[in-house]
This record gives C-alpha cells, sequence and structure tokens, in this order.
C-alpha cells in the first residue's frame, strides 16, 4: 500500500515538473540600439526584470545593434519567424502602411512623452493601434519613447520665420513634407552623414536625436543653436510580438512581460527628461543658444503638420482611423490646432 502511493506521488510529481517545463519559454528580440547606449542598458535591465519575475520560466535573448537583421528589417523577421519580437519601432514599417507613422512619430502632436503614452493607454490608443498590428500578424506590447527630439543649427531656429530656406538633415517622409510647406529645405541623408555635412556647410542643421544624444554626436562642436524643449518629433518606440508567439504565452507570462514594459517606458522618459535637463544647462553654459518656441509658434507648426497629416489620412483607412484618435484625444488635451 506504502509503496503504491509512492509511485503515485512519484508519477504527479513528474506530471507536475513535466507541466512547469512545458511553461517555460525563449524569446528571441532584436533592437537596434547597441549594449553601451543608454537605451540598450535600459533593454537590459527590462530583460533582468522578466526573468527574474518570472523565475526564469521566461528567457530572453536579445540581439542588439540590429545584429541578425536590418533594423528595417526586424518586423519582417519577427512575422516570419526568424525572430520572436521586434524592439525597433512602427515608424519603420510605413512601407507597408502610411498608418504605422502616427505610432511611430506623430510629428506636431503631444508635447510630453506622458501626454502620448496617455493617448496609447488612456486615450484608446492601444486598441486602435492593435487593429494595425493585429492585421499585420503582430502584437503591440508597449512603447518606450525617451521624449521630444531637438533641432542643431549653426544659426539661429527661434519660431516659423527662421525656418525659411534653413536646409536641414531629415528622416524620410512626413517630416519632409511639414518642414517644406514651412519654408524649410530637407535633405534627406544618413545619420553618419550628419557630422561631415553640418562641418562642411552642406546644411545648416539637422533633426538628428533628442538634445542629450545630440551632445554625445559632437553637433555642438560645430553648431551653436538648438532647439530645447524641443516641439517637432516624439518618436515611440516599440515591443512588437509575433501574434501566434504572443497567444502561446500564458496569461501569466504575458502579465509579467507586460509589467516589465510599462517600467522600461517610465524609466525611459524619467531618465532622459534628467539627462536632457543636464546637458541643456551644461550647453548653456557653453554658449550655445537655446530655443524655446512660444506656444504660438508650436501651434504654428502643429498647423502644419495637421494639413500633413490630413495628405496621409487619405492613404489608408487604418491611417485615417489613427489619425482620427490623435485628432479627438489632442482635442482633449487642449493641443488641436484650429
Amino acid at each position: 500500500m506504502k509503496i503504491s502511493k509512492l509511485l503515485a506521488s512519484a508519477a504527479l510529481t513528474a506530471i507536475a515538473a513535466t507541466a512547469a517545463s512545458a511553461q517555460d519559454v525563449t524569446l528571441r528580440i532584436q533592437t537596434h540600439y547597441a549594449t553601451e547606449h543608454p537605451s540598450g542598458k535600459l533593454a537590459a535591465q527590462f530583460i533582468d526584470d522578466v526573468q527574474t519575475m518570472s523565475g526564469g520560466e521566461i528567457s530572453i535573448e536579445m540581439f542588439y545593434s540590429s545584429s541578425v537583421v536590418a533594423t528595417t528589417e526586424t518586423w519582417d523577421a519577427a512575422v516570419n519567424g526568424i525572430l520572436d519580437c521586434d524592439m525597433t519601432g512602427g515608424a519603420y514599417q510605413t512601407g507597408k502602411n502610411p498608418a504605422f507613422q502616427f505610432v511611430g512619430d506623430i510629428m506636431g502632436g503631444y508635447d510630453t512623452p506622458w501626454q502620448q503614452i496617455s493617448w496609447l493607454y488612456y486615450g484608446g490608443g492601444y486598441d486602435a493601434a492593435q487593429e494595425l498590428y493585429n492585421a499585420n500578424g503582430m502584437q503591440l506590447i508597449g512603447w518606450w519613447l525617451y521624449g521630444q527630439e531637438s533641432l542643431s543649427s549653426s544659426k539661429p531656429i527661434a519660431g516659423p520665420e527662421d525656418l525659411k530656406g534653413w536646409k536641414f538633415r531629415s528622416p524620410p517622409g512626413l517630416e519632409t513634407e511639414i518642414f517644406t510647406e514651412m519654408g524649410a529645405s530637407p535633405i534627406v541623408m544618413d545619420f553618419t552623414e550628419i557630422f561631415t555635412a553640418l562641418e562642411t556647410g552642406i546644411i545648416d542643421g539637422a533633426d538628428a536625436s533628442g538634445i542629450y544624444n545630440n551632445v554625445g554626436l559632437g553637433l555642438y562642436d560645430i553648431v551653436k543653436h538648438a532647439t530645447y524643449p524641443g516641439f517637432h518629433s516624439m518618436p515611440s518606440d516599440h515591443l512588437a510580438c509575433n501574434k501566434d508567439v504572443w497567444d502561446g504565452l500564458s496569461e501569466q507570462h504575458r502579465r509579467i512581460i507586460d509589467t516589465a514594459m510599462q517600467k522600461l517606458t517610465l524609466h525611459t522618459a524619467l531618465s532622459n527628461e534628467k539627462k536632457n535637463a543636464e546637458a541643456a544647462a551644461e550647453l548653456a553654459a557653453n554658449g550655445v543658444t537655446l530655443h524655446d518656441w512660444s506656444a504660438e509658434d508650436r501651434a504654428d507648426f502643429r498647423k502644419a503638420a495637421q494639413t500633413a497629416w490630413d495628405g496621409w489620412a487619405a492613404k489608408t483607412p487604418e491611417a485615417a482611423a489613427l489619425v482620427a484618435s490623435h485628432r479627438e484625444y489632442l482635442g482633449s488635451l487642449g493641443l488641436i490646432a484650429e
């Protein structure tokens, strides 16, 4: 009798162990950030949080600096099973659908990262974006964004009038349309070409990143003007996973990853706010002029941006839906251009 009980107990233990091991999962994720980059270090903390909270049941293999495929190909690699998740940004996928612009970089939209994040969680943004992601075989988990980017310039950019004829490095797409409408001359070029182009006078300025990162790029060794706080661009990086992979996770594991992602969101915005403020103070002390656009000037830029939004909204029903969602929420925040 005792032997039978022991055998039964052993069998139950084996079944429980098998069930536990069946829950173990490894996620292969690619980010465009390097391990030594501040965002790369935050991503490493995200990995540690997930692995620790799951008691080791979830293991994350992170590929930094787009080491598996090119940054723009990360999404397709996740959809096709080469990777499990994409930790780059939605704006890289505008070629699939222009709607991705409005989950990647809502140019001329929100003033602060907190407003933009609130659209996602409290303005209907998560559901609106999820329709787009699911239709393309992916699940949006969350955002991590570092706040407003700053424009750097060799000449004053104190308001819209200073944009007339201003030659600057711009990413392709929506931004070029907005600044062209305002009289600037955007020039699309690779990130690696900015320093030399500024040094040789090919361009007057650049849209590169936040002011802290621009210091790291050495831009203010050449130019002595910048917008701060920024107003024009606040890109959102995302965590998006293959939908089948995500649906195959237990509810417990999904909740752990979501919670860790929200912590990453918070600390990305907090840490960059501190670093940008410190960088701005140091630049001002060293003779760089910081231009804080007035509310009226910001409204002029937002109006030009929203004119460009309408053109993109006409491209696909998904883009139209996301633009409408942003307009409604921006209106509730008193930020919509009249």
